[in-house]
């Protein structure tokens, strides 16, 4: 998409965008993206694609050599409390309990107060943890602890959420639920997400738009017109499988 070309109001905007590891190739290239308030956007493509530096660049962790990110119209020029971060592993702290790993953001700003604790412990309930605040992270199982990193990263009902593969170590009926799980949250917080992801029928389900990406650049976009709230049963359905095969093309062409 050209730049002249998206919305004017966008929640995340990334506008011509390069970047370059030291001692290494381009990983990014000219690449343009648009995330509208509320929705969520997924990246796809194969690996070393530049999926994750891409997602880094949005979230402030990496600098662009050349371009501009824009979250709600303001410059990002660094990590953002108001954009979360879920990372390919939980990395919950294992010296804190499971309420004290949700509550680490807030921790690491001011100090936590009553209402913090009381919006930490409903999250841990929407997530089926409400027992489980005192617990040991360690003593969890995969996809509990997964769930435990996705409320950290809504703990400060961030605008932005970027993430990476986070439910790829999972099972599948897990990885289902967390997906579901996802959307109802950020559906109620409004929040937008930028999602990576090398599963297919993951970026259909969650994503109102899918891009893939090939090289550093950003190739096809596909939107995606299931109706929301998204229910599991549109996984079978042929309109689910039709798109799905409609992005696997969109892959094999590259851009």
């Amino acid at each position: 998409m050209h730049p002249d070309t998206l919305p004017p109001h966008p929640a995340l905007r990334l506008r011509a965008l390069h970047y370059a590891y030291p001692n290494g190739g381009e990983v990014v290239r000219g690449v343009n993206l648009d995330i509208a308030p509320g929705s969520v956007h997924c990246l796809v493509g194969r690996s070393g694609c530049g999926k994750t530096s891409v997602l880094k660049l949005a979230a402030g962790l990496l600098l662009p050599q050349h371009g501009q990110v824009l979250c709600h119209g303001e410059p990002v020029n660094g990590p953002r409390a108001d954009m979360g971060f879920v990372f390919q592993r939980p990395t919950l702290l294992e010296w804190l309990s499971v309420l004290d790993n949700v509550l680490l953001p807030v921790s690491l700003q001011r100090q936590v107060r009553s209402s913090d604790r009381d919006m930490a412990a409903q999250l841990l309930k929407r997530m089926g943890l409400g027992a489980h605040g005192q617990h040991n992270p360690q003593a969890l199982s995969g996809g509990q602890q997964s769930r435990v990193a996705l409320a950290r990263a809504l703990m400060g009902e961030p605008k932005i959420l970027c993430m990476d593969e986070p439910f790829a170590a999972l099972d599948a009926i897990t990885r289902e639920e967390l997906q579901h799980d996802l959307l109802a949250l950020c559906a109620q917080q409004g929040t937008s997400v930028l999602f990576v992801t090398h599963d297919m029928a993951e970026a259909v389900y969650l994503g109102d738009q899918v891009t893939v990406m090939h090289q550093g650049q950003m190739g096809h976009t596909l939107r995606i017109d299931l109706p929301r709230p998204r229910a599991h049963g549109v996984r079978h359905s042929a309109e689910f499988n039709a798109v799905c095969a409609q992005l696997r093309q969109c892959m094999d062409e590259g851009l």
